[in-house]
Protein backbone atom coordinates (compact mmCIF):
# COMPACT_ATOMS: atom_id res chain seq x y z
CA UNK A 1 0.00 0.00 0.00
CA UNK A 2 2.64 2.55 -0.08
CA UNK A 3 3.39 2.11 -3.77
CA UNK A 4 2.01 6.20 -4.16
CA UNK A 5 3.69 8.43 -7.11
CA UNK A 6 5.28 10.82 -4.89
CA UNK A 7 7.15 12.42 -7.61
CA UNK A 8 3.71 12.79 -10.17
CA UNK A 9 2.02 14.42 -6.54
CA UNK A 10 4.63 16.57 -6.26
CA UNK A 11 4.80 17.93 -9.50
CA UNK A 12 1.13 18.50 -9.65
CA UNK A 13 1.67 20.85 -6.57
CA UNK A 14 4.42 22.68 -7.99
CA UNK A 15 2.64 23.74 -11.03
CA UNK A 16 0.68 25.53 -8.27
CA UNK A 17 3.08 27.75 -6.66
CA UNK A 18 1.22 31.16 -6.65
CA UNK A 19 -1.32 29.08 -4.48
CA UNK A 20 1.32 27.52 -1.99
CA UNK A 21 2.56 31.52 -1.74
CA UNK A 22 -0.87 32.16 -0.73
CA UNK A 23 -1.67 29.43 1.88
CA UNK A 24 1.75 30.29 3.17
CA UNK A 25 0.68 34.10 3.89
CA UNK A 26 -2.47 33.13 4.66
CA UNK A 27 -1.49 30.97 7.16
CA UNK A 28 1.84 32.19 8.83
CA UNK A 29 -0.56 35.35 9.03
CA UNK A 30 -2.33 33.82 11.21
CA UNK A 31 0.17 31.77 13.46
CA UNK A 32 1.38 35.75 13.64
CA UNK A 33 -2.08 36.79 14.95
CA UNK A 34 -2.30 34.16 17.23
CA UNK A 35 1.03 35.02 18.71
CA UNK A 36 0.36 39.05 18.49
CA UNK A 37 -3.31 37.96 20.21
CA UNK A 38 -1.42 35.61 22.87
CA UNK A 39 1.09 38.10 23.42
CA UNK A 40 -1.47 41.06 24.11
CA UNK A 41 -3.40 39.03 25.75
CA UNK A 42 -1.14 38.01 28.70
CA UNK A 43 -0.14 41.49 29.23
CA UNK A 44 -3.54 42.37 29.41
CA UNK A 45 -4.39 39.46 32.05
CA UNK A 46 -1.03 40.48 34.26
CA UNK A 47 -2.00 44.14 34.66
CA UNK A 48 -5.73 42.79 35.52
CA UNK A 49 -4.49 39.98 38.00
CA UNK A 50 -1.89 42.74 39.80
CA UNK A 51 -5.05 44.82 40.95
CA UNK A 52 -5.94 40.98 42.97
CA UNK A 53 -1.67 41.51 44.32
CA UNK A 54 1.21 39.76 43.20
CA UNK A 55 -0.34 36.28 43.15
CA UNK A 56 -2.55 36.73 40.95
CA UNK A 57 -0.21 38.00 37.99
CA UNK A 58 0.74 34.70 36.59
CA UNK A 59 -3.02 33.19 36.47
CA UNK A 60 -4.04 36.57 34.79
CA UNK A 61 -1.09 36.39 32.56
CA UNK A 62 -2.61 32.44 31.59
CA UNK A 63 -6.26 33.13 31.15
CA UNK A 64 -4.98 36.32 28.73
CA UNK A 65 -3.12 34.35 26.80
CA UNK A 66 -5.71 31.97 26.80
CA UNK A 67 -8.70 34.81 26.20
CA UNK A 68 -6.27 35.83 23.30
CA UNK A 69 -6.04 32.54 21.70
CA UNK A 70 -9.73 31.60 22.01
CA UNK A 71 -10.45 35.50 20.04
CA UNK A 72 -8.59 34.93 16.94
CA UNK A 73 -9.43 30.85 16.81
CA UNK A 74 -12.94 32.51 16.65
CA UNK A 75 -11.91 35.01 13.84
CA UNK A 76 -10.14 31.49 12.21
CA UNK A 77 -13.33 29.87 12.21
CA UNK A 78 -15.32 32.42 10.51
CA UNK A 79 -12.58 32.73 7.78
CA UNK A 80 -12.38 28.66 7.67
CA UNK A 81 -15.99 28.77 6.82
CA UNK A 82 -15.83 31.11 4.32
CA UNK A 83 -12.31 32.49 3.00
CA UNK A 84 -9.63 30.38 3.62
CA UNK A 85 -12.41 26.91 2.21
CA UNK A 86 -12.79 29.48 -0.77
CA UNK A 87 -9.30 29.73 -1.58
CA UNK A 88 -8.47 25.64 -0.25
CA UNK A 89 -11.26 24.73 -3.80
CA UNK A 90 -9.86 27.34 -5.88
CA UNK A 91 -5.93 25.45 -5.00
CA UNK A 92 -7.35 22.42 -6.19
CA UNK A 93 -9.05 23.42 -9.02
CA UNK A 94 -5.81 24.09 -10.02
CA UNK A 95 -4.50 20.95 -9.09
CA UNK A 96 -6.80 19.31 -11.45
CA UNK A 97 -6.13 22.18 -14.75
CA UNK A 98 -4.82 20.50 -17.77
CA UNK A 99 -1.17 21.77 -17.75
CA UNK A 100 -1.53 22.52 -21.62
CA UNK A 101 -4.39 24.49 -21.25
CA UNK A 102 -3.46 26.22 -18.37
CA UNK A 103 -3.26 29.92 -17.96
CA UNK A 104 -0.08 31.47 -16.36
CA UNK A 105 1.28 30.90 -12.92
CA UNK A 106 0.68 34.57 -12.64
CA UNK A 107 -3.00 34.08 -13.74
CA UNK A 108 -4.17 30.74 -12.14
CA UNK A 109 -5.37 32.02 -8.87
CA UNK A 110 -8.34 34.34 -11.05
CA UNK A 111 -9.24 31.50 -12.92
CA UNK A 112 -9.35 28.80 -10.55
CA UNK A 113 -11.31 31.05 -8.52
CA UNK A 114 -13.87 32.30 -11.49
CA UNK A 115 -13.87 28.38 -12.15
CA UNK A 116 -15.14 27.47 -8.12
CA UNK A 117 -17.75 30.49 -8.55
CA UNK A 118 -19.06 29.17 -12.01
CA UNK A 119 -19.68 25.81 -10.22
CA UNK A 120 -21.11 26.53 -7.26
CA UNK A 121 -22.68 30.46 -7.78
CA UNK A 122 -23.11 30.78 -3.74
CA UNK A 123 -20.54 30.01 -0.67
CA UNK A 124 -23.57 28.49 1.08
CA UNK A 125 -23.85 26.01 -1.98
CA UNK A 126 -20.19 24.83 -2.07
CA UNK A 127 -20.40 24.47 1.87
CA UNK A 128 -23.36 22.53 1.52
CA UNK A 129 -21.88 20.42 -0.94
CA UNK A 130 -18.51 20.12 1.43
CA UNK A 131 -21.31 18.53 4.03
CA UNK A 132 -22.90 16.41 1.96
CA UNK A 133 -19.61 14.71 0.40
CA UNK A 134 -18.41 14.22 4.44
CA UNK A 135 -21.09 12.65 4.78
CA UNK A 136 -21.63 10.35 2.27
CA UNK A 137 -17.65 9.06 2.56
CA UNK A 138 -18.61 9.30 6.51
CA UNK A 139 -20.92 6.46 6.26
CA UNK A 140 -18.54 4.15 3.58
CA UNK A 141 -15.40 4.33 5.94
CA UNK A 142 -18.04 3.88 8.87
CA UNK A 143 -18.59 0.15 6.84
CA UNK A 144 -15.34 -0.53 5.97
CA UNK A 145 -14.12 -0.90 9.24
CA UNK A 146 -10.52 0.69 8.49
CA UNK A 147 -9.00 0.24 11.16
CA UNK A 148 -9.50 -3.61 11.45
CA UNK A 149 -8.50 -4.06 7.29
CA UNK A 150 -5.18 -1.79 7.82
CA UNK A 151 -3.99 -3.99 11.03
CA UNK A 152 -5.29 -6.90 10.66
CA UNK A 153 -8.65 -8.14 12.51
CA UNK A 154 -8.69 -8.95 16.65
CA UNK A 155 -5.72 -6.41 17.17
CA UNK A 156 -6.01 -3.50 19.23
CA UNK A 157 -5.93 0.03 17.75
CA UNK A 158 -6.64 3.48 20.17
CA UNK A 159 -9.87 4.87 19.16
CA UNK A 160 -8.06 8.42 19.48
CA UNK A 161 -5.53 8.07 16.90
CA UNK A 162 -7.65 6.17 14.81
CA UNK A 163 -10.55 8.48 14.66
CA UNK A 164 -8.35 11.28 13.95
CA UNK A 165 -6.80 9.92 11.21
CA UNK A 166 -9.82 8.98 9.41
CA UNK A 167 -11.38 11.86 10.05
CA UNK A 168 -8.46 13.19 8.04
CA UNK A 169 -8.77 10.09 5.67
CA UNK A 170 -12.20 11.58 5.41
CA UNK A 171 -11.15 15.20 4.23
CA UNK A 172 -8.95 13.77 1.80
CA UNK A 173 -11.55 11.88 0.12
CA UNK A 174 -13.99 14.61 -0.23
CA UNK A 175 -11.26 16.92 -1.85
CA UNK A 176 -10.78 14.54 -4.53
CA UNK A 177 -14.54 14.39 -5.22
CA UNK A 178 -14.83 18.22 -5.03
CA UNK A 179 -11.82 18.07 -8.22
CA UNK A 180 -14.02 16.09 -10.42
CA UNK A 181 -16.78 18.60 -10.32
CA UNK A 182 -14.37 21.57 -10.68
CA UNK A 183 -11.95 19.64 -13.53
CA UNK A 184 -15.43 19.45 -15.72
CA UNK A 185 -17.03 22.16 -17.74
CA UNK A 186 -19.89 21.25 -16.51
CA UNK A 187 -21.97 24.28 -15.16
CA UNK A 188 -23.95 21.81 -12.93
CA UNK A 189 -20.87 20.09 -10.37
CA UNK A 190 -23.65 17.74 -9.07
CA UNK A 191 -23.93 15.29 -11.21
CA UNK A 192 -20.17 15.03 -11.37
CA UNK A 193 -20.15 15.20 -7.47
CA UNK A 194 -22.44 12.12 -7.72
CA UNK A 195 -20.30 9.96 -9.89
CA UNK A 196 -16.68 10.57 -8.00
CA UNK A 197 -18.78 9.08 -5.06
CA UNK A 198 -20.02 6.32 -6.62
CA UNK A 199 -16.30 5.69 -8.44
CA UNK A 200 -15.01 6.00 -4.66
CA UNK A 201 -17.54 3.31 -3.80
CA UNK A 202 -16.23 0.87 -6.52
CA UNK A 203 -12.70 1.59 -5.36
CA UNK A 204 -13.22 1.81 -1.97
CA UNK A 205 -10.51 -0.96 -0.48
CA UNK A 206 -8.36 0.83 -2.67
CA UNK A 207 -8.75 4.35 -2.13
CA UNK A 208 -9.74 4.56 1.36
CA UNK A 209 -7.07 2.75 3.02
CA UNK A 210 -4.47 4.92 0.58
CA UNK A 211 -6.34 8.05 1.89
CA UNK A 212 -5.69 6.74 5.78
CA UNK A 213 -2.20 6.20 4.90
CA UNK A 214 -1.38 9.13 3.96
CA UNK A 215 -3.91 10.81 6.86
CA UNK A 216 -1.44 8.71 8.86
CA UNK A 217 1.74 10.35 6.99
CA UNK A 218 0.52 13.70 7.24
CA UNK A 219 0.01 13.32 10.82
CA UNK A 220 3.75 12.13 11.67
CA UNK A 221 5.11 15.03 9.68
CA UNK A 222 3.21 17.05 11.81
CA UNK A 223 4.72 15.56 14.87
CA UNK A 224 8.14 16.04 13.81
CA UNK A 225 7.52 19.47 13.05
CA UNK A 226 5.79 20.08 16.51
CA UNK A 227 9.00 19.05 18.02
CA UNK A 228 10.47 21.64 15.75
CA UNK A 229 8.39 24.53 16.66
CA UNK A 230 8.97 24.03 20.32
CA UNK A 231 12.07 26.03 20.31
CA UNK A 232 11.03 28.89 19.00
CA UNK A 233 7.58 28.65 20.54
CA UNK A 234 9.46 28.17 23.81
CA UNK A 235 11.82 31.65 22.96
CA UNK A 236 8.44 33.83 22.23
CA UNK A 237 6.24 32.65 25.26
CA UNK A 238 9.56 33.54 27.20
CA UNK A 239 9.03 37.28 25.99
CA UNK A 240 5.31 37.40 27.66
CA UNK A 241 4.79 38.51 31.21
CA UNK A 242 4.56 35.65 33.40
CA UNK A 243 5.95 32.21 33.70
CA UNK A 244 3.84 30.83 30.52
CA UNK A 245 4.95 26.88 30.07
CA UNK A 246 1.80 26.29 28.45
CA UNK A 247 1.60 29.19 26.48
CA UNK A 248 4.59 27.18 24.62
CA UNK A 249 2.77 23.98 24.08
CA UNK A 250 0.21 26.08 22.76
CA UNK A 251 1.93 28.40 20.20
CA UNK A 252 3.91 25.38 19.13
CA UNK A 253 0.29 23.70 18.20
CA UNK A 254 -0.75 26.95 16.27
CA UNK A 255 3.02 26.86 14.67
CA UNK A 256 2.98 22.95 13.79
CA UNK A 257 -0.91 23.36 12.57
CA UNK A 258 0.24 26.40 10.28
CA UNK A 259 2.76 24.42 8.57
CA UNK A 260 0.31 21.72 8.16
CA UNK A 261 -2.26 23.33 6.33
CA UNK A 262 0.40 25.37 4.36
CA UNK A 263 2.52 22.54 2.90
CA UNK A 264 2.04 19.37 4.13
CA UNK A 265 -2.06 19.46 2.88
CA UNK A 266 -1.47 20.41 -0.14
CA UNK A 267 0.91 17.95 -0.91
CA UNK A 268 -1.43 14.94 0.33
CA UNK A 269 -4.26 16.41 -1.36
CA UNK A 270 -2.60 15.99 -4.53
CA UNK A 271 -1.31 12.57 -4.31
CA UNK A 272 -4.68 11.71 -3.17
CA UNK A 273 -5.78 13.25 -6.66
CA UNK A 274 -2.67 11.29 -8.55
CA UNK A 275 -3.71 7.87 -6.74
CA UNK A 276 -7.74 8.37 -7.12
CA UNK A 277 -6.70 8.93 -11.29
CA UNK A 278 -4.98 5.81 -11.20
CA UNK A 279 -7.35 3.23 -9.28
CA UNK A 280 -10.43 4.45 -11.79
CA UNK A 281 -8.80 5.72 -14.93
CA UNK A 282 -11.04 3.51 -17.99
CA UNK A 283 -13.86 3.08 -15.26
CA UNK A 284 -17.52 3.97 -14.80
CA UNK A 285 -19.32 4.56 -12.16
CA UNK A 286 -21.12 1.78 -11.58
CA UNK A 287 -25.34 1.31 -11.31
CA UNK A 288 -25.17 -1.07 -8.50
CA UNK A 289 -23.03 1.25 -6.36
CA UNK A 290 -25.20 4.28 -7.18
CA UNK A 291 -27.98 1.93 -5.62
CA UNK A 292 -26.10 0.80 -2.70
CA UNK A 293 -24.85 4.66 -1.67
CA UNK A 294 -28.88 5.82 -1.85
CA UNK A 295 -30.07 3.09 0.86
CA UNK A 296 -27.36 3.43 2.94
CA UNK A 297 -26.43 7.55 2.92
CA UNK A 298 -28.90 10.15 2.91
CA UNK A 299 -26.36 12.99 2.43
CA UNK A 300 -25.86 10.68 -1.01
CA UNK A 301 -29.30 10.99 -2.08
CA UNK A 302 -29.52 14.55 -1.34
CA UNK A 303 -27.23 14.79 -4.08
CA UNK A 304 -27.91 12.49 -6.20
CA UNK A 305 -31.69 14.61 -5.83
CA UNK A 306 -29.93 18.09 -6.67
CA UNK A 307 -28.13 16.35 -9.64
CA UNK A 308 -31.40 15.60 -11.04
CA UNK A 309 -32.83 17.63 -13.99
CA UNK A 310 -34.85 20.42 -12.09
CA UNK A 311 -38.03 19.73 -14.24
CA UNK A 312 -37.50 16.13 -12.17
CA UNK A 313 -36.30 17.00 -9.21
CA UNK A 314 -38.90 16.67 -5.96
CA UNK A 315 -40.47 19.72 -4.35
CA UNK A 316 -38.22 19.62 -1.43
CA UNK A 317 -34.86 20.15 -3.37
CA UNK A 318 -36.24 22.71 -5.80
Amino acid sequence: MLDFAWSEGAARVLRTLPFLAIRVAVYFGIAAAFVVAAGGGAGIGWAIGAIGGLAGRAPGAFWGTVGGLAFIGFILWWLREYLLFLVEAAHVAAMVRDPASAPSRFGQIGHSLSIVQQRFREMRSLLAAQQLMHGTIGTLIDKADLPASLIGPGLPLPSAPANAILRHALRFMSEVVLARALRSAAKNPWPELRDALVLLAQNQTVLLRKATILAAIAYGLSFFVFLLALMPAAALSASFPGTLGAATLLLAIVFTWTFKQALIEPLMIAQMIEEVSRATRGQSPDTEWDTTLTKVSPQFREIKARAAPRATRPPHYA
